[in-house]
């Protein structure tokens, strides 16, 4: 990874210059914090709300939207970067969900370590892609490596996903330092998952939202709160959406106020 300087300093012409609002990133700075378990589900929440949604597995190299659904899907990214399809041909329509996906093909280090060029227009032709949808999820690895920083800074949005461990807030503020300094104009916003409680996760982001004013001098607004529920992860055992599973439990609720606001808020 580059370091803070030279992302300080690189040129406004190796960045994205132009955003596509329908773009949602969720990102996280660490793994292990449900990352993609919200992306499916958020997808499928909005889906519910009449929101036409495509549902793109960014975690280039360690893809898993594919396994949590239970899909077996014929082609999925890395057919797009051998040249074999354009990315339009291997959407995958998730009937459960009513959503459409594009999955991402796990194990490649060949995709995580993408020249610039070839994420360029990767990025390019998946805003393109996006004119056909209200809106598109994507699911971004963890970390802050460039294949995230680029596809996340295209984004109309990035929500970043955290829980009150401490390592977990560390890796939070990292990856909104970084994109802050490298994309100045991104908005950026907060989701704490598996709080105890909506006081807890308030506290949570809080503690969030003071180091990011004191040291950045920004705050990202908080878009939600999600609930500590022991039904997330029988539905990830049983590679189905929660929303589908268990669609009054709380974690499912939460993610449906989540989607509700993003519509209110275009």
């Amino acid at each position: 990874m580059e370091n803070q300087e030279e992302l300080k300093l690189a040129p406004a012409s190796s960045r994205y210059s132009r955003r596509s609002n329908s773009l949602i990133a969720v990102a996280s700075g660490k793994g292990g914090v449900g990352k993609t378990w919200f992306s499916i589900t958020l997808a499928h929440a909005l889906s519910g709300l009449r929101q036409k949604t495509l549902l793109f597995d960014g975690d280039l190299g360690l893809a898993n939207i594919d396994i949590q659904l239970g899909l077996m899907v014929p082609h999925d990214l890395g057919s797009v970067v051998s040249g074999a399809k354009t990315l339009n041909q291997i959407v995958h329509h998730y009937d459960k969900g009513r959503f459409d996906v594009i999955a991402g093909r796990s194990g490649s280090a060949g995709l995580a370590s993408m020249p610039i060029g070839r994420l360029q227009i990767l990025g390019e032709d998946l805003s393109l892609l996006s004119a056909s949808y209200h809106k598109v999820i994507l699911d971004m690895g963890a970390g802050v490596e460039k294949p995230i920083r680029i596809l996340s800074g295209m984004s109309g949005k990035i929500i970043v996903l955290c829980t009150d461990e401490p390592t977990s807030l560390t890796d939070a503020y990292a990856f909104i330092k970084i994109m802050t300094l490298q994309y100045p104009k991104a908005e950026i916003n907060i989701v704490v998952n598996q709080a105890n409680s909506l006081r807890e996760g308030q506290r949570t982001y809080d503690t969030l939202l003071k180091a990011c004013r004191n040291f950045l001098k920004i705050s990202p607004e908080l878009l939600g709160i999600i609930r500590r529920d022991t039904r997330v992860r029988d539905a990830i055992r049983n590679q189905t959406s929660l929303i589908s599973r268990y669609p009054t439990s709380e974690a499912a609720s939460d993610v449906i106020a989540i989607a509700r606001k993003l519509v209110e808020n275009g």
